[in-house]
């Protein structure tokens, strides 16, 4: 916090007071511990530990990613979205911190219980709704002046949009996000008690020219079922999971579907630019390998066994020997 922070002149002051004696190093110890009491606010109780907050912090950048190529295909125009906090505060306070006109998508998130907001600031908004139009993306702030069209075209882009939070939380929990009201006014929202901790994760939003903010509140009461899955170590977990029986069996009839170039090679050898310039139809060519000596079989490119040419029902067949050993080539 910026009040335990010393400014430089307090700084001197206490290592002249050390090194004239008037304070000892004990004794600033004795002072600091006698302070270990902190003030405690139990409207911002803290329900989210720095890890769990971590984690989401995590999943909205992805999310945010998503978010980026989702606007910049639809609006056809430069869009960047970026996390720029992530914050857990009582509902009353988010609230009270949008405008009191602005555009709140309120989403049902299946098997969770509970709704989760995405508050987007007027600006991008009718940025966003002027694309849509034709336009340049010119930004003018009417919310509440809303026409039945305007809010059907809204409607459908915010609940596209959603598409991408099922995909960044799907490590986490498998949602089916669902729009369920359009609201441009907050005090009308009764979602949850005012005290009731959310979780906020503020974007930063360029469309084009425009900037602003989109905000999306989560609810403790909404994460609340899923807040284990929050941890690093079900997060790492989940990325390591090992693949069911059904799922390695299919892998390997995929695998042994494949299809792979074998080569018999003859033999090789080396000739100068000006030597195969000069070559002839009935020109013979002398290789690195006897007659009686075997055959390389190639499979892909890393040679595998030794066979024998021969003929198999009146075409060019080889029989394979053994089996090449050492190093890579036994994988």
């Amino acid at each position: 916090m910026a009040g335990d922070v010393l400014s430089q002149s307090e700084i001197d002051a206490l290592l002249s007071a050390i090194s004239t004696g008037e304070m000892s190093a004990d004794e600033m110890k004795k002072d600091e511990e006698t302070k270990k009491v902190k003030v405690y606010d139990f409207k911002r109780a803290l329900r989210f530990s720095k890890d769990q907050i971590r984690s989401l912090t995590r999943i909205h950048e992805n999310f945010a990613r998503l978010l980026t190529t989702f606007f910049s295909a639809q609006l056809r125009t430069y869009v960047q979205i970026t996390v720029a906090s992530v914050d857990q505060i009582p509902f009353e306070e988010f609230v009270r911190s949008i405008p009191n006109m602005t555009l709140i998508n309120v989403f049902e998130v299946p098997p969770l219980d509970g709704n989760i907001l995405m508050e987007i600031n007027p600006n991008i908004a009718y940025s966003m709704l002027d694309r849509l139009m034709g336009g340049t993306g010119a930004s003018h702030s009417n919310v509440d002046n809303l026409t039945e069209i305007e809010t059907k075209i809204m409607t459908n882009l915010f609940e596209r949009s959603f598409d991408n939070l099922r995909e960044a939380w799907e490590n986490i929990v498998e949602i089916d996000p669902m729009l369920i009201e359009l609201e441009v006014n907050p005090q009308f929202l009764q979602m949850i008690s005012p005290n009731e901790t959310v979780v906020v994760i503020s974007f930063n939003t360029i469309i084009g020219e425009t900037t602003g903010m989109i905000n999306i509140c989560l609810p403790h009461v909404v994460l609340e079922p899923i807040v284990p899955n929050l941890s690093v170590r079900y997060w790492m977990q989940s990325n390591t999971k090992e693949m069911s029986p059904e799922q390695v069996r299919m892998l390997e009839n995929r695998v042994k579907q494949a299809e792979l170039p074998v080569i018999a090679e003859l033999g090789t050898t080396t000739l100068s630019v000006e030597d195969f310039l000069m070559m002839n139809i009935g020109d013979v060519l002398e290789i690195d390998r006897k007659i009686t000596e075997p055959l390389i079989l190639k499979v892909g490119d890393l040679p595998k066994f030794t066979v024998q040419p021969g003929k198999l029902n009146k075409k060019m067949a080889v029989q394979v020997i053994d089996p090449l050993k050492g190093g890579d080539d036994d994988e």
